[in-house]
């Protein structure tokens, strides 16, 4: 079980965090791939919003549980009544007066439910009855005892008692494993941006050595133009590439502006334009290093710690509960109701409580009700349904291993596929770095063309390009394959256990 510490630390923090100033403190130092992680986790809007429905799902819990707090119970009546006398026409006497009655009544009790389905309640009754034709008569009748009533078949045991109980407690596990899950997605997340932003980074250093060596070609068409030593065919195609060149640099600086804004947005809770210009320097992180995935063991690890699985698994908790529930509904009512207390009787109620004190008048009942349907039809419909939902739950949880399983296998592969592909535009980019050193000393020296300078600059720039991507993708791979087997948290050491 998950411990709410780091939610009420992510919540304090967001609490200190100023609504009219940007809170842009830290982006201008120099932020590693972890420490973009943490500031996401306390300032990330999306994983703030997610924290909450933790304790939403506690307060369930809590309030499914408040079935078993002691109740008091309290009434009270008062009625009267006039009855006009009926005067008999063969009595020559004096129609005689009208009758009074006048009644109230007062309950008090303190009740409940236990675990296993017996409701109780110790309450207190007291009646007073007042009535006159001619002269008054007053009557009280009090009674103290306790009454329990147990079900025997519907709502009798734990299972039903408890089903709502269960219910709260599952949905406050599940609500654990998606904040597991939203705090998977954004370290993923981060990881990913942070990937771009390095991947545009590389595209702009490339765009911006590509224009530096197509103006330094440039340049020295122009000399040899001069000196009749090249054709200004040759200097206008230089010219054309390095206005080429300045078209690449400009997509390359607003891809990398985008790139950032969009780090700018998960780890920082600033809501003004200041963020937009606070400066945000990435540092560079060396090719990871990845060890061969061990699918097998990797799996099992992967149904362990997912959260999709693990919420699937609480679904089919679920399930088997509202069976269990619904199978219970369509049982008949069978009640066992016992009571035991004092009475107490006299003219005056000082009197009345005086004879529950002395405990003389013993009251004692014992019984069983009994109420059966003449028809289950709601309660059949509702158990069909609930062995149906559950059937499905398990049907779902199968799918998803298998789906899990084909995940880790295809992300294991993507891995291996991006490694080996780092390895190749690694060596490709330096091959094509030494031909076209190669090929400007032929041009210098008057024995290569202008054609195939820009055509090994053309290649070292795909050559460039190619490498930042496939190292764009091997880092990418690495995060989802620890996604996929569940180990983000894990690998970057956060821990949500106290």
């Amino acid at each position: 079980v998950f411990s709410l510490r780091l939610i009420t630390s992510l919540i304090l923090v967001a609490a200190t965090a100023s609504f009219a100033h940007a809170n842009t403190e830290g982006l201008s130092t120099s932020l590693t791939r972890e420490e973009a992680i943490r500031r996401a986790l306390s300032k990330n809007y999306a994983l703030r919003i997610e924290a909450l429905s933790v304790p939403v799902a506690r307060a369930k819990l809590s309030e499914a549980r408040g079935i078993f707090d002691p109740r008091f119970q309290g009434s009270y009546s008062n009625a009267s009544s006039d009855t006009p006398a009926l005067l008999n026409p063969l009595s020559p006497l004096q129609r005689p007066a009208s009758s009074h009655y006048e009644a109230s009544t007062a309950h008090a009790g303190l009740g409940g439910l236990l675990p296993w389905g017996m409701r109780y309640e110790v309450g207190v009754d007291s009646q007073r009855e007042q009535g006159r034709t001619g002269f008054a008569q007053e009557v009280t009748s009090s009674y103290a005892g306790l009454t329990l009533t147990q079900p025997l078949l519907k709502d009798g045991g734990f299972g039903p008692t408890l089903y709502a109980i269960r219910i709260a407690h599952t949905n406050h596990a599940a609500s654990e494993w998606d904040y597991r899950q939203a705090i998977t997605d954004t370290i993923t997340q981060v990881l990913h941006v942070c990937s771009e932003v390095e991947f545009q980074e590389a595209l702009l250093r490339t765009a911006r050595r590509s224009l530096q060596l197509a103006t330094g070609l440039q340049d020295e068409n122009r000399k040899r133009f001069a000196i009749g030593a090249m054709s200004e065919f040759d200097v206008n195609s230089a010219e054309a590439r390095v206005a080429s060149r300045r078209e690449g640099v400009i997509s390359a600086e607003a891809g990398l502006i985008k790139a950032t804004n969009e780090l700018r947005r998960l780890i920082s809770d600033s809501r003004s334009p200041e963020l937009l210009d606070a400066a945000l320097n990435l540092a560079s992180s060396a090719t990871p290093s990845i060890a061969a995935p061990q699918t097998g063991a990797d799996f099992r690890d992967a149904l362990a710690l997912r959260p999709d699985y693990q919420k699937a698994s609480l679904a089919l908790k679920r399930g088997k509960l509202d069976r269990d529930f619904a199978l219970n509904q369509l049982l008949p009512n069978v009640d066992l109701v016992a009571s035991t207390g004092v009475n107490g009787f006299a003219t005056h109620w000082p009197a009345a409580r005086a004879d529950l004190r002395s405990r003389d008048y013993r009251s004692n009942s014992a019984g069983i009700t009994v109420s059966v349907p003449l028809s289950f039809t709601t309660e059949r419909g509702r158990l069909r349904a609930a062995r149906l939902r559950r059937d499905q739950a398990e049907l779902f949880l199968q799918k998803l291993e298998q789906d899990i399983l084909i995940a880790v296998g295809n992300a294991a592969t993507n891995l291996d596929a991006a490694r080996r592909r780092t390895e190749t535009t690694a060596l490709a980019r330096k091959l094509n770095d030494d031909l076209l050193n190669a090929e400007l000393r032929r041009l210098r020296a008057g024995t290569g063309s202008t054609f195939s300078a820009l055509y090994q600059q053309e290649q070292l720039n795909y050559a460039e390009i190619n490498e930042a991507a496939a190292l764009k993708d091997l880092r990418r791979a690495l995060a989802e394959y620890d996604r996929q087997t569940g180990r983000t948290l894990e690998t970057h050491r956060i821990s949500l256990a106290n």
